[in-house]
């Protein structure tokens, strides 16, 4: 009984797009949201520690590239492996999907056990390599060390919480995030504050959090209440390049982010002269905001995912065709506003993360020129999760890397050459979305949604 309730709660194939959704949707932006503020916490509160709080933010941001390469991993199983299990269960083939998710799982596992090694022995260099340097280094290496001991955990809550979305049980997937959340938020003070531990304590604080949400995770993807158990460490080895194929987009995302924060950052050091620590804090503040803001959102269209995947794996394309269209009306409305707000009360935001006033002045004309064209982004998120969720990771790969590594990297580095001086690394920012966005929406409607047929029956090739 408990099975049967189980497979009509991860059919997707009947009942309103738009209300199927946001019925998904809504936990999991819930959830985001609160996963964003676990992660800027740390930031949050050490911008605020007496004394060093400016410099402390800045080696955390010199860290974060390497952080957010570890969640590349996550999303190349998460991202790579989901879309195929929700396929697979589309199909009717739960076999099938229970293999991939097992082999996900292992992968994550692999992944864990040679970051944590090769990141910890080498941290010093490659943060030393990536901007650090006397004033910023030793918090970053502070942070990142700790913060490292815990890759397991990461990637297990990350990777493996997007199979529980995908099945349909989104309070679950939401409660990983609130639990690991409300921990870290109730952690931070203490150690930083009432400890005394400083940036030591801010990142005990997240890999503590971590830890309980993967536990969360791994007991409810062994326990009956999942539709898919996970039964034994497996990799099937028909599964996995298809799901290093697929999630190459995510990992192409995060991985080509964290190469681009480098490149800002060095750009940053190189053409920020003596305010060279204020600038690398502003981009780290305007880089968490832009985190906040966008999570709403990022639920819709992750909900999104596995509807597309499920009803074309099912071949209902007219309902593929409708998720498309109301995920990126959703967004656009959505980012639009965001958009208004961010132009309307940007002193108020940066205040959240430091109130020393010369990094606020700095950081303002930085953040209106980051946002000028933010809302471009509905098109390029539109894009992506469709290449995704219809199995097209040629296309999902381009686009992940084009904004990032082929226009962001080049862009940061001409413009302050060339005039732009400094303020041109936020105006590569402003440039990449308008052109990655255009480039990534006109390809997904002329290639995918237009071959897609209006009635049920086989696509045109693409």
């Amino acid at each position: 009984m408990a099975q049967q309730t189980n497979l009509k709660k991860g059919d997707f194939s009947q009942g309103s797009i738009p209300k199927t959704v946001l019925r998904l949707g809504i936990p999991i932006a819930l959830a985001e949201i609160v996963h964003v503020l676990y992660n800027i916490v740390d930031r949050i509160f050490i911008g605020h520690i007496p004394g060093i709080g400016t410099a402390a933010l800045s080696g955390v941001g010199i860290a974060f590239p390497l952080i957010s390469l570890i969640g590349a991993f996550a999303n190349l199983c998460g991202t790579g492996g989901n879309p195929l299990c929700s396929i697979a269960r589309g199909e009717g083939d739960n076999e099938r999907a229970r293999r991939i998710l097992e082999t996900a799982f292992t992968m994550l596992l692999i992944f864990s056990a040679l970051l944590t090694v090769i990141l910890f022995v080498f941290a010093g260099p490659i943060l030393s390599a990536m901007g650090g340097d006397e004033e910023t280094l030793p918090y970053a290496l502070q942070y990142f060390r700790i913060y490292v001991a815990g890759t397991v955990f990461v990637l297990i809550s990350l990777g493996m919480n997007p199979f529980i979305n995908g099945m349909g049980f989104t309070k679950i997937g939401m409660g990983t995030v609130i639990i690991g959340a409300a921990l870290n938020i109730a952690l931070d003070p203490l150690f930083i504050f009432v400890l005394g531990m400083g940036v030591k304590g801010a990142a005990l604080a997240t890999v503590i959090s971590q830890f309980v949400s993967s536990v969360w995770v791994i007991r409810f993807l062994t326990g009956p209440k999942t539709l898919l158990p996970i039964s034994r460490l497996h990799l099937d080895m028909q599964e996995v390049p298809r799901i290093f194929k697929l999630g190459s987009t995510g990992f192409m995302f995060r991985f080509s982010n964290s190469i681009a924060q480098t490149v800002v950052n060095l750009t940053l050091k190189t053409f920020g002269g003596a305010a060279s620590t204020l600038y690398i804090g502003a981009f780290s503040i305007i880089n968490s905001m832009r985190e906040v803001i966008s999570q709403p959102i990022n639920g819709i269209n992750q909900a999104s995912v596995p509807v597309m995947s499920f009803n074309y794996g099912a071949r209902n394309y007219d309902r593929v065709k409708k998720a498309i269209r109301f995920m990126i009306c959703a967004a656009l409305t959505y980012n639009v506003l965001a958009w208004i707000f961010v132009f309307t009360h940007p002193a108020q935001l940066i205040r959240m993360f430091s109130t020393d006033t010369a990094l606020i002045e700095t950081a303002i004309p930085c953040l209106h020129i980051y946002y000028a064209a933010y809302f471009m982004m509905s098109f390029q998120t539109g894009g992506q999760n469709t290449f995704v969720a219809l199995n097209k990771p040629k296309y999902a790969l381009f686009f992940s890397m084009l904004r990032k590594l082929i226009l962001i990297v080049p862009l940061t580095i001409i413009l302050p050459r060339i005039g732009f001086g400094v303020m041109g690394v936020f105006y590569a920012e402003m440039l990449s979305q308008i052109i990655g966005a255009s480039l990534c929406s006109i390809v997904m409607y002329f290639r995918i949604y237009k071959r897609l047929p209006a009635e049920n029956g086989q696509p045109s090739e693409v």
